[in-house]
């Protein structure tokens, strides 16, 4: 049977992030569990699809208390035309300033850390999460392409790009223009392959941070999937509750 082309690119990214990126995510599952230890929280944004791993980490079953998903409706596309738009977002995504506005609504601390997801790393709004966490005083964990980083020039007024701004740096390994697969008869390439390699790399850091943490004599409220078994039927209102809780208090600082 012939491999099915995307499936044989996939394998390979995966081969690739395990090959060349584990120290890089064990020092950002590092400072990961640190903050988590600490009593402070990891901030997680992305936009466009970028908000994927944002999604996918919390609140999500094997994930646990300790993650603030940082997104805005206006960053994520809702339909392709019209309001809520694909357009609108890729247009406001570049816009400069928005995202000071939009951070107003969220609290830092210098302990927490910040991950910014972004394939290309070169948007105003990653790259103003990262300047506004770096002015906090947060440690950043940039997930983008480093051959993009390498290549790529700036495009924010503040002549960075978002490599710049990183206190680790987890390459996805996706090619530059993402699509991974050719075909023969078309110019275009198809099938993305940056929010494989971001679910991929977001899960290892949870699993890696909670290994940490656990090791580290913490315990974990962990939202849980109702098929393991032992687990009671109040245990994830409890997690909501904790993580309520947690955000609350950090808001009350």
């Amino acid at each position: 049977m012939a491999k099915i082309a995307y499936l044989h690119k996939a394998d390979k990214l995966i081969n690739r992030i395990q090959e060349t990126q584990q120290d890089a995510i064990v020092e950002a599952s590092r400072l990961m569990a640190n903050s988590i230890a600490s009593g402070k929280v990891v901030h997680l944004f992305g936009s466009g699809h970028s908000v994927i791993p944002v999604m996918d980490i919390f609140p999500r079953y094997g994930s646990y208390v300790g993650f603030n998903p940082l997104m805005d409706p206006r960053l994520m596309w809702s339909s392709v035309v019209g309001p809520g738009g694909a357009r609108e977002l890729l247009w406001l995504e570049r816009e400069e300033g928005y995202i000071r506005n939009f951070l107003q609504s969220f609290v830092f601390d210098p302990e927490d850390t910040m991950v910014v997801f972004s394939h290309g790393g070169l948007n105003a709004a990653p790259i103003e999460v990262a300047l506004f966490a770096k002015e906090q005083g947060m440690r950043i964990i940039a997930i983008t392409s480093r051959a993009n980083y390498r290549i790529a020039s700036a495009t924010h007024s503040s002549g960075k790009k978002l490599g710049d701004l990183a206190d680790v740096l987890i390459d996805n390994c996706v090619p530059l223009e993402d699509a991974m697969v050719s075909i023969d008869g078309l110019d275009e390439p198809v099938g993305a392959g940056s929010t494989l390699a971001v679910v991929a790399i977001s899960m290892s850091l949870v699993s890696e941070t909670a290994r940490l943490l656990v090791a580290d004599g913490k315990s974990l409220s962990v939202f849980v999937s109702p098929n393991v078994e032992g687990i009671g039927p109040d245990h994830n209102a409890s997690v909501f509750e904790e993580f309520e809780a947690k955000i609350c208090r950090i808001k009350s600082e």
